[in-house]
């Protein structure tokens, strides 16, 4: 039996327990979800649930479980079930919208609820000690923030108790690494709601790491031939018209920023501004695309690469936000590649090589590669979709990288490449994005002078090989539970004074570091020396150097290492070329 129908069963049973415990709940939905399942119900204000009543809500399911109950599908009439379901009023919506004449409905025991299905034979196919409830949460009616809001009861499951019990564990090792709980002890970065939800403020310490990756990206990219670009975070209405934007993705948008007065009140004299609307950006590429039109362009000139670390701003339900790898308002690695037909191949290979390495150098060399390809609806020609499909494919084969085809998974301008990196607890994250995008060169009439003096619309692809600096900062924290390798650590070495005696040498160690372009901090607050170190041990520090008496006298340094404890004494210079070489 598939995990993902025993899933969906638990849910059903999950279900079946409230209603036993809590008879006037109102149910809402409960699917299988990746590693579990979840339901949603609404309780009454007398009697709502709480997080230490779960363990309850699942002693009865296990109870229900070892009673046999089987599953037994029925098909009715819509009437019949708008009977049956009289007092479940979210169940009767759901019945209403849909537009066959007859539903289904399955039943176990006492307890019938509204569902296609599929579902297991009989509760022996679940094992007791392979289920758990782990948490409450709110969650609105549809999604919908208009809707009522209701209580979310999820549970995680698995063919037997060892496969749950090792997600467990790992659940306990991913708490621990979450970036928004290291982010704050490390003082990288900010989100208040004061602020506004999604939009973090990088701390000092958060600031350098991000200025550390900006300079790697400069210096990478720049050797690719890339030319940097700075555009505005607003653009016109016009604009968004323009680009499809504003008809296709708005709903994503923020809503437009009026600027001026109006045409009628201008024609009376009152004012001399015309009203414009602007829209705060969600995508850098229609600024790209007019810095590529501002003059005409032959095919001597191409490819042509624009990059640039642009803000853009997406509205995102508040549910849907966590930390930084899920915000309002965040900056793209993004690039645009301009090429000929005859270019493309080359370049692609280029970019999938280029993305590759660069994921190695920050530690990622695990990961799986999707490719998606034409939906239903789509712009460009059929003729262009095949060929950037093709060389997509005949790129991943020729560098001998293992894909899964994502069919008709592709956005409606174009064919892509996603490469989702493995952190250490092996979880997948969106990254690298290889894009066509035969929408915008269409729009904004791109063209270049081809071999024959003749004007030809040129290849255009979007490309972010890191994907955004908040995101990838958030699985960097994660991956590497806050003890990012040297380069990125925001403080590098912390210098430890023994005691007063030994600041004024403390100092001129501290100095040397600087010079040498070395992230140094010098700690000499009036603490214990045990409590210094801890704290820079919870900094994630890679060196602590501390000096007392014996490191005066011999003009030395002792090192403490980041999860290795004391390294012994040596030569201040002979540490610093060692360093440099990390």
């Amino acid at each position: 039996m598939k995990i993902e129908t025993i899933r969906h069963s638990l849910a059903h049973i999950l279900a079946y327990a409230v209603k036993e415990l809590y008879p006037e709940v109102k149910l809402g939905m409960g699917p299988d979800i990746e590693n579990g399942f979840y339901y949603d119900f609404e309780f009454s204000k007398k009697k709502s649930l709480k997080p230490e009543d779960l363990s309850r809500v699942e002693e009865k399911m296990k109870e229900l479980i070892k009673r046999d109950i089987k599953f037994v599908k029925k098909t009715i009439s819509k009437n019949e079930a708008k009977k049956l379901f009289k007092d479940q009023p979210y169940k009767l919506e759901l019945i209403k919208e849909l537009t066959d004449k007859n539903v289904s409905i399955y039943i176990s025991d006492g307890f019938i609820d509204l569902c296609k299905g599929p579902h297991i034979k009989n509760t022996k196919e679940i094992s007791p000690d392979g289920f758990k409830l782990t948490k409450l949460a709110g969650a609105y009616w549809k999604g919908d923030e208009e809707n009522t809001m209701l209580t979310r009861i999820y549970g995680t499951a698995f063919n037997s108790k060892k496969e749950l019990d090792d997600y467990l564990l790992a659940q306990i090792e991913a708490e621990k690494r979450d970036h928004r709980m290291l982010g704050q002890k490390m003082e990288l970065f900010l989100i208040n709601e004061e602020i506004g939800l999604g939009l973090p403020l990088w701390l000092p310490k958060g600031a350098v790491v991000r200025k550390a990756i900006e300079d790697y990206l400069y210096k990478e990219l720049t050797k690719e031939d890339y030319q940097w670009l700075y555009t505005p975070h607003i653009g016109s209405r016009k604009l968004w018209e323009t680009s499809g934007h504003w008809n296709f993705y708005n709903e994503n948008m923020y809503p437009p920023l009026e600027i001026g007065q109006n045409l009628e009140e201008s024609q009376k004299g009152k004012v001399s501004e015309i009203k414009e609307e602007y829209l705060l950006k969600p995508m850098n590429c229609p600024f790209h695309a007019y810095v590529y039109n501002s003059k005409i362009r032959s095919y001597k000139d191409l490819p042509i690469k624009f990059a640039e670390l642009g803000t853009v701003y997406r509205y995102e339900k508040s549910g849907t936000l966590h930390g930084l790898t899920r915000v309002r308002g965040f900056t793209q690695d993004d690039a645009h590649l301009i090429c000929t037909p005859k270019q493309m191949p080359e370049e692609i290979e280029k970019l999938v090589r280029h993305a590759l390495s660069m994921l190695k150098d920050f530690g990622f060399e695990e990961y799986n590669i999707y490719l998606s390809t034409r939906p239903k609806k789509y712009a460009g020609t059929l003729k262009k979709w095949e060929k950037a499909t093709d060389t997509l494919k005949y790129v991943l084969r020729k560098l001998k990288l293992k894909y899964e085809t994502d069919a008709g998974g592709g956005v409606f301008y174009g064919p892509k490449i996603d490469i989702k990196i493995k952190d250490s607890l092996s979880r997948e994250w969106q990254c690298t994005t290889i894009q066509f995008d035969f929408n915008l060169p269409e729009k904004f009439k791109m063209s270049y002078v081809n071999e024959r003096g003749k004007k030809e619309e040129p290849y255009m692809i979007h490309r972010a090989l890191l994907g955004s600096m908040e995101r990838f900062f958030g699985v960097l924290i994660e991956s590497y539970a806050g003890a990012l390798p040297f380069w990125l650590s925001p403080v590098q070495i912390e210098v430890i004074p023994v005691g007063a005696d030994h600041i004024k040498y403390a100092e001129s160690i501290h100095e040397e570091f600087i010079k040498s372009g070395i992230r140094s901090e010098l700690n000499d607050k009036k603490e214990t020396v045990s409590k210094k170190i801890r704290e820079a041990e919870i900094q994630k520090i890679p060196y602590m150097i501390v000096v007392g008496d014996k490191e005066i006298k011999e003009g030395s340094i002792r090192i403490r290492e980041r999860e290795k404890g004391d390294m012994g004494i040596t030569e201040l210079h002979d540490f610093i070329k060692r360093i440099k070489m990390e």
